[in-house]
């Protein structure tokens, strides 16, 4: 499913007239995950472009552990008032079918605001496999059915999860290899031990451009900007292939619509700044901006896209 961008919308909520006391204290943007990720990136991005609307101080609260699932938690315990913002991601979205026992639902305890940003997962190689785009490496898996590897951040994650679609949908027997943190990972990569991996654009393209990885191919639905040169999973041959991260902004369930539709409008405004979209192009994201109404729907979409891929790999978190 491709989210509508700026560009294409042609409604948005109004702000009633009750928000004109809101905000007067400072706004917090919390998520699950540590400062110089994806999505701190991009909640610093649009969080100062906030404050200078509003007048006050956005601080962003980075709250990691349990695979994104203790920020989650406390954003949605948060009282309803606007004043905290929570950045959801396609952990949460995996995270629904992925544990046996989360302490929040993410779909009823939060209203959705916008589709911030999607970044694409970029499906690389080991210089030394001896492939050189996506049909030879279905074809080498192929004739050679497990010999081939990929690694991932851990057991459940984004990218591990995309191989699995891989494989499901092209027949390949690749052995997955969890580790705990893409870093690990990574060293191995390089090291030779661990041939593939999907991970995300933001995370590989330095390790591309110095020649340290070989890109076979992007899971987005059109070639991302800053790699132009590689191709879809569609034009390799995978019609309809998606396995984006994205990040999103959602509140407490509750909270005063006057107070959603303000944070909307004007979280809407920022992302199509110019500077705020040359920023996040630069990190690999595409900016999106959607009515609540598609991110609703985006987020039943993709829980449905990987809850399949859960339940195919076997994962489970208790």
């Amino acid at each position: 499913m491709v989210a509508p961008s700026l560009g294409a919308q042609t409604t948005a909520p109004a702000a009633g007239t009750q928000t004109s006391a809101w905000p007067n204290k400072p706004v917090k943007i919390l998520f699950g995950f540590p400062a110089a990720s994806a999505t701190d990136v991009i909640a610093r991005a649009v969080g100062q472009k906030l404050s200078d609307k509003w007048g006050q101080p956005v601080v962003i609260e980075n709250r990691p552990g349990a695979g994104g699932n203790l920020g989650s938690e406390l954003a949605a315990r948060a009282p309803a008032d606007g004043y905290t913002i929570f950045f959801g991601t396609v952990a949460n979205a995996i995270s629904t079918t992925l544990y046996t026992k989360l302490n929040y639902d993410y779909l009823k305890d939060f209203t959705p605001i916008t589709l911030v940003a999607t970044t694409p997962l970029v499906l690389v190689a080991n210089p030394t496999v001896p492939v050189k785009n996506v049909n030879e490496l279905i074809a080498h898996a192929k004739a050679h059915p497990g010999e081939l590897n990929f690694g991932s951040g851990g057991v459940g994650t984004s990218n591990h999860l995309a191989g699995e679609m891989f494989k499901a949908a092209t027949g390949t027997n690749l052995v997955h290899v969890p580790y705990k943190g893409t870093p690990a990972a990574y060293n191995d990569m390089f090291g030779g031990q661990v041939a593939l991996m999907w991970d995300n654009i933001v995370a590989v393209t330095n390790h591309v451009k110095n020649g340290k990885l070989k890109p076979l191919a992007v899971t987005s639905l059109q070639r991302a900007t800053s790699l132009p040169d590689v191709p879809t999973m569609a034009e390799s041959g995978l019609p309809g292939f998606e396995a984006v991260s994205w990040i999103g902004a959602l509140v407490p369930a509750g909270t005063p619509q006057p107070v959603v539709d303000k944070i909307y409008t004007d979280l809407t405004a920022v992302l199509r700044m110019p500077d705020v979209r040359e920023k996040l192009a630069a990190s690999g994201a595409v900016v999106v901006g959607n009515t609540p109404e598609q991110f609703a729907a985006w987020n039943r979409t993709e829980i449905d896209k990987w809850s399949r891929a859960v339940k195919a790999s076997g994962a489970k978190v208790d």
